[in-house]
C-alpha cells in the first residue's frame, strides 16, 4: 500500500514538473501553449513514468508536439530528477491521451441517438393505439364477467 502511495505522489510531482517546464523552461516552438499534460502514471518500482498529453490543433500540430516532446525528454527527465530527489529518476514516455477522441466519439453517438429519438417522436406524434387505449378488462364492464361470477 505504501508503494502505491509513493507511486501516486511521484506521478503527481512528475505531472506538475513537466507541465511547468513545458510552460516556462523549454523554448521549442513545437511545444507551445497548445500542449497540455493530462495524466501521469508511474510503475510500482518507480522506474518508468508514462506522461499522457493532449494537443490542441490538427494532426500536424499533434505530430510536431510528439517530436518536440521526444527531443525534450532528457531536459524534462533532468528537471524531474532535481525536483524529486530520488535515487533513480524514472524514464519518461510520452503518450497522446485518447480521452478527447473518445469524448468526441461519444458526443457523435449521442447526437445520432438524439436525432433518431426526434424522428421516432415525429413519426409517433399522430399515431393511435392498435387496440383500446387500456387493453385490460376491469370487473363489471363485460357481461361475461358477471356471468362467470354467478356460476
Amino acid at each position: 500500500m505504501a508503494d502505491n502511495a509513493r507511486a501516486k505522489k511521484l506521478a503527481d510531482l512528475i505531472r506538475e514538473v513537466v507541465a511547468q517546464k513545458l510552460q516556462r523552461g523549454i523554448k521549442d516552438p513545437r511545444l507551445g501553449t497548445h500542449v497540455t499534460i493530462t495524466d501521469t502514471r508511474v510503475t510500482g518500482d518507480l522506474r518508468e513514468a508514462t506522461v499522457f498529453y493532449t494537443v490542441y490543433g490538427d494532426d500536424e500540430d499533434r505530430a510536431s508536439a510528439a517530436a518536440g516532446l521526444e527531443s525534450a525528454k532528457g531536459i524534462l527527465r533532468s528537471a524531474v530528477g532535481a525536483a524529486a530527489g530520488t535515487k533513480f529518476t524514472p524514464t519518461l514516455a510520452f503518450v497522446p491521451d485518447a480521452l478527447p477522441e473518445t469524448a468526441r466519439t461519444i458526443d457523435d453517438l449521442l447526437d445520432k441517438a438524439r436525432a433518431s429519438d426526434a424522428k421516432v417522436r415525429e413519426v409517433s406524434s399522430g399515431a393511435q393505439y392498435a387496440g383500446d387505449a387500456d387493453p385490460y378488462r376491469k370487473p363489471g364492464e363485460d357481461e361475461d364477467d358477471e356471468g362467470r361470477a354467478a356460476e
